[in-house]
């Protein structure tokens, strides 16, 4: 009898598993991820480099929707160090989030970290990457997420897929770089280059043999799975002479469009189908990417390359010889509208399978304006900021400090007082014309201070750019969740006029968003998912300026919606 019900069990599982998607659980994929210091030669220059396993980029996490993941941190390094899982939801698992001292805090020397989590409802390209200080400069990887099996994707089966990259390349130690941009105050030094899958390209002294070559054959689909994983630059990519199908952003589907080039910031994901051409062309195409920049200050305004080459036939006579190299062009550094443009043309699916689920009724409204400031320089000390300040960064004028305990440590056992306080403002204390002529005073205030919300709470944040010390791009991420990008503009959000124009229907659903330049983006989401979860600028010398701030996601009613106790295993500080 026992195993005639287990038999009706069974079928009944898989009968749901096959009429239900969701019902099917996934498998368990284990990795483990030593860090260490190995020896990369490029530019000329041979240094140590911090590495996963030995390799720069890190290996690739893959994995498809519903597995669990489970990924052991080995910390071989004399820095203290953790891993975040950049864009994956973390639904219940919040410990497994990653910034150290908001979710944890980080992995000391010789000393080994868990984490575990599952992919729920998302699949695409994602990133990892180290989240303290400056490490992931080079400490970062691609995550792969396929659909579940016997799903398709909603275009063209590709014909191989091929991770790309983007990163940069420093002569020196980047931490060194922002150890004396913070003694200083001023700032820091930029890299030498920029790298896709690791290497330079030909267009840097030095670096001809430096060059990723990408294979491919005529006629065919490739998804490349681009990734911007450098450490402080926005940038633009494009393809000479090959067109571009945009089909997927920070592991959402979009409505595909065409573009001959696009626009990355870093901390964004982009999926997009290259179809080459039906006869082998007798050339080879250069695949550049270099800044986007409208601040002030220095910017390494080089482009990486790497090169796009057709396999000849094999009665081809053209493979004993040199193939010309087509060069493709690429905006100019400062061209802001077409950023705007290109973030304009995503949009979501919005269909029956994979619906928009954009909050329609808002519970919470907040403001936050967005951009640098300054420091009073300490006394005894010359600044080389602004009129001899400290350059600073600020949400709403408050510039964060990190805690040396962990927030959601301090949050789940009730022992926030002296770690954090609640009372982060929602809108800017001392209005003025933000994008207009920018006040006399650039001082910024400093705490460590989040916004508490009741769980399932709705959301609508409009982020503000500000004209303090220079009009800029902000490339915000938000941990913990996706969010719908209704509405952006340029100059000064109005409440009264703007909402009218908001897009309800298939808006673009990300995890990072780049403030426009003198301008400001609305967003929405649910806050569905307790815990702390930080939300930061992803240009790393402006979050080490203060350019962050916390979201506290109270408990829901029920079991599973509760944030549950921290693993045994979780560092201490």
């Amino acid at each position: 009898m026992k195993s005639t019900f287990a038999s009706m069990a069974a079928l009944l599982y898989l009968f749901c598993a096959l009429i239900l998607p969701e019902f099917a659980v996934g498998i368990a994929r284990h990795y483990t991820f030593n860090i260490k210091h190995h020896n990369f030669t490029r530019l000329c220059t041979t240094r140590s480099v911090l590495t996963v396993n030995g390799q720069w980029p890190g290996p690739r996490l893959v994995a498809r929707e519903g597995d669990r993941v489970v990924v052991k941190v080995v910390n071989h390094i004399p820095n203290n160090v953790s891993i975040h899982w950049h864009g994956v939801r973390q639904l219940g698992t919040p410990w497994a989030d990653g910034p150290s001292y908001v979710t944890q805090c980080p992995i000391q020397t010789n000393q080994s970290y868990i984490y575990n989590f599952t992919i729920s409802g998302q699949r695409g390209t994602l990133l990892y990457h180290a989240h303290i200080s400056w490490l992931r400069a080079y400490i970062y990887g691609a995550i792969i997420i396929l659909p579940r099996k016997n799903e398709s994707y909603p275009f063209q089966k590709p014909h191989k897929e091929v991770p790309i990259i983007f990163g940069e390349w420093y002569n020196v130690d980047p931490e060194a770089i922002v150890s004396q941009a913070l003694q200083t105050g001023g700032g820091p030094n930029v890299s030498d280059a920029f790298t896709i899958n690791g290497f330079p390209g030909p267009l840097y002294n030095c670096s001809s043999k430096d060059t990723y070559k990408l294979k491919v054959k005529p006629g065919k689909t490739y998804l490349l799975r681009l990734i911007n994983a450098a450490l402080n630059e926005e940038l633009f990519f494009s393809i000479a002479n090959h067109t571009l199908t945009v089909v997927e952003a920070d592991a959402v589907y979009v409505k595909p469009f065409e573009t001959d080039e696009l626009f990355i910031t870093p901390g964004q994901t982009t999926n997009v189908l290259l179809k080459t051409k039906p006869d082998f062309p007798n050339a080879s195409f250069l695949m550049a990417a270099r800044p986007y920049f409208t601040g002030r200050g220095a910017i390494d305004n080089s482009t990486t390359a790497a090169i796009l080459e057709y396999e000849p036939p094999s009665n081809h006579k053209s493979h004993t010889k040199q193939l010309p190299l087509i060069k493709p062009s690429l905006p100019p550094i400062n061209a802001t509208n077409i950023v705007a443009n290109f973030t304009r043309k995503l949009r979501s699916l919005a269909n029956s399978k994979f619906p928009a689920n954009v909050p329609q009724a808002v519970d919470r409204k907040f403001f936050f304006t967005v951009g640098l400031g300054t420091n009073p320089c300490p006394q005894n000390t010359t600044c080389q900021g602004p009129n001899g300040t400290k350059f600073s960064a600020s949400v709403n004028n408050v510039s964060f400090n990190l805690p040396s305990v962990a927030l959601l440590q301090s949050y789940f056992f009730g022992q926030s007082n002296g770690v954090y306080t609640t009372d982060f403002p929602t809108n800017p204390l001392v209005p003025f014309n933000y994008t207009g002529t920018p006040p006399n005073n650039t001082m910024v205030s400093n705490g460590t201070k989040a916004v508490v919300l009741p769980f399932n709470t709705s959301v609508e944040l409009v982020l503000q750019g500000t004209s303090i010390l220079g009009i800029e791009s902000h490339p915000l991420h938000l941990h913990g969740f996706n969010f719908f990008i209704v509405g952006q503009g340029f100059g000064n959000y109005d409440p009264n006029k703007d909402p009218a124009n908001f897009n309800l229907n298939d808006p673009a659903e990300r995890n990072t968003i780049g403030v426009p330049s003198g301008g400001w983006v609305a967003i929405r989401f649910l806050a569905d998912n307790p815990g702390v979860w930080f939300m930061h600028c992803h240009l790393e010398i402006h979050t080490t300026w203060g350019l962050k701030m916390a979201w506290i996601v109270l408990d829901g009613p029920q079991p599973n919606q509760k944030v549950p106790p921290p693993p045994s295993d979780l560092p201490p500080c």
